[in-house]
C-alpha cells in the first residue's frame, strides 16, 4: 500500500488513551499473523507527525532516518507540510536514500572509503548529500578516496559540540564534536574553505542534554530542569555567536538543531533554521517522560507466550531487543499489555525467551500475545523485515523495513 498520513480517518479521538481498548484492538488486528509481530498504528503515527509540526512552530523538521528505518514511513512523513529533508546515519544509507530524495544530510562523519569513492563518482548524489565533519582529518579521508581534481565539489556541514560545560559539574551532554566555541568552529570553517573540492553549507548542533533527557520521570526532575534551563540559555548565546562567525566565512544554507525532546526549545532559537526529529514519530517508551508532549504509542511488537514455568510467570519467545545507550533497565523493551507485567530482575529481556511476572501473568495461556514497546525507535526495525499497519482493529497493510529490503547499514 501507499502510506498516506495526509487524510484523517474517522476514529475516536486519541484512542490510545484507553489502553485496554487500544491494545485489545491491535491484538485483534494481528490475530491472523504468527509472531513475533511488529506493528505501526497509522492513526497514532499521524497524530505524532502532526504534533511534532505543531511543536516545531513553523521551523521545518528534518527527519532522522536512524529512528525510522522504513522508507515508506520516511516518504509519508516528508509528504506532510512542515517536514523537509532527511538526516541519515551512514554514508551508504545516504547514497541509497539520495536515489529518491534530493536533500540528505549525513548526521555523522564518515571515513567509509568505498562509499566516499561512490559519492565522488556520482554528480547527482554529490549535489544531494551533505557530509558532516568536525575535523580536517575527515577531509583527508575524502581526498584519499577521491582527490579533488577527480570529483565534483562535495557539500559539507560542521557538527559543533552543543554540550554544556558547566562551571562546577563539567561536561553535560554527549561526547560528539571536538569544536565547541565560536573561535574553534570558525577555525575549522576557514580550514574547510581553504580546501579545494569542498563547500561549507551548514551547521549542526545537537543538544542531547535537552532533547534526549526526560524531565518528568521522578525525584530528580527539578535538577534536570535546572540543568536544561541553564544549558538552554548558554547554548542560545553560543550558537548565535557561532552562526554569526560562520556567516562571515560561508553562506550557510541551514543551521540544524534539536531532537524529538527539544523541538519547542530549539525552534525558539533565532539562529536555527531547521530542527530534527525521528523518534517522536514511532514513539519508543523513553519518550513518555517529558513534560512538553505525550506521544502516542505508534510502534509496538507482540510476542507469544510459549510456556508457564509457574502460575504467576508467563514466558514469551524472544524479547531481547535492547536499545542503544547505557545498559540500564530503561533501555529494555517495556511490556505494556496486558497491564501489570514486568521482567524478572535476574533475567530481563532475553535473546530467545523473556519470562514475565505479575498478576496478569496468571491469566495468560500458551499462545496468548503480550505487547511491548521498544525503548527507542529505530532499533526495532533491525529485528523485523516489515511492520504490519493497523487502524483500530483492522489490519490495513504492511511497510517493509530496511532489513526487509536487504539493507543493514549499521
Amino acid at each position: 500500500m501507499s502510506l498516506d498520513l495526509l487524510s484523517p480517518t474517522p476514529v475516536a479521538a486519541e484512542p490510545w488513551t484507553d489502553a485496554a481498548a487500544y491494545w485489545r484492538a491491535r491484538t485483534e488486528a494481528v490475530s491472523s499473523l504468527s509472531g513475533p509481530v511488529a506493528s505501526i498504528d497509522l492513526d497514532a503515527l499521524r497524530y505524532n507527525a502532526l504534533d511534532l509540526v505543531v511543536r516545531s512552530s513553523g521551523v521545518p523538521i528534518r527527519v532522522a532516518s536512524k529512528s525510522i528505518r522504513v522508507r515508506e514511513v520516511l516518504d509519508a512523513t516528508l509528504a506532510l507540510a512542515g517536514y523537509r529533508g532527511i538526516l541519515a546515519f551512514t554514508l551508504p544509507e545516504a547514497l541509497w536514500l539520495a536515489e529518491t530524495h534530493d536533500d540528505v544530510v549525513l548526521g555523522y562523519p564518515s571515513v567509509d572509503r568505498a562509499a566516499l569513492a561512490q559519492l565522488a563518482a556520482d554528480e547527482a548524489a554529490a549535489a544531494r548529500i551533505t557530509l558532516m565533519v568536525d575535523d580536517l582529518a575527515q577531509l583527508d579521508a575524502v581526498d584519499a578516496a577521491a582527490p579533488p581534481a577527480t570529483r565534483p565539489v562535495l557539500r559539507v556541514a560542521i557538527d559543533a559540540d552543543a554540550s554544556w560545560r558547566a562551571p562546577v559539574l563539567g561536561h553535560i551532554g554527549v561526547r560528539r564534536s571536538p569544536v565547541h566555541d565560536a573561535a574553534e568552529v570558525a577555525r575549522l570553517a576557514r580550514g574547510i574553505a581553504a580546501r579545494p573540492g569542498f563547500r561549507l553549507v551548514g551547521l549542526m548542533m545537537y543538544e542531547a542534554q535537552i532533547a534526549g533527557q526526560p524531565d518528568a520521570t521522578g525525584s530528580g526532575d527539578a535538577v534536570i530542569r535546572w540543568m536544561q534551563g541553564r544549558s538552554r540559555q548558554e547554548l542560545v548565546d553560543r550558537r548565535g555567536a557561532i552562526v554569526a562567525a560562520l556567516r562571515q566565512i560561508a553562506p550557510l544554507e541551514f543551521v540544524n538543531g534539536g531532537g524529538t525532546g527539544s523541538l519547542e526549545i530549539t525552534a525558539a532559537d533565532q539562529a536555527v533554521t531547521e530542527t530534527t526529529a525521528g523518534s517522536g514519530l514511532l514513539a519508543g517508551h523513553l519518550f513518555d517522560g517529558y513534560r512538553a508532549f505525550t506521544p502516542a504509542p505508534a510502534a509496538a511488537f507482540a510476542l507469544e507466550v510459549v510456556r508457564k514455568p509457574t502460575a504467576d510467570i508467563a514466558t514469551v519467545l524472544g524479547g531481547g531487543w535492547i536499545a542503544s545507550g547505557p545498559p540500564v533497565a530503561s533501555r529494555q523493551p517495556l511490556p505494556v499489555w496486558p497491564a501489570g507485567l514486568h521482567t524478572l530482575g535476574r533475567e530481563g529481556a532475553g535473546e530467545v525467551q523473556t519470562p514475565l511476572q505479575g498478576e496478569a501473568a496468571r491469566s495468560l495461556r500458551v499462545g496468548d500475545r503480550v505487547w511491548f514497546r521498544h525503548a527507542k525507535s529505530g532499533e526495532l526495525a533491525e529485528r523485523v523485515d516489515r511492520y504490519h499497519l493497523t487502524r483500530g482493529a483492522d489490519l490495513v497493510g504492511e511497510a517493509v523495513t530496511y532489513r526487509g529490503e536487504g539493507k543493514s547499514f549499521l
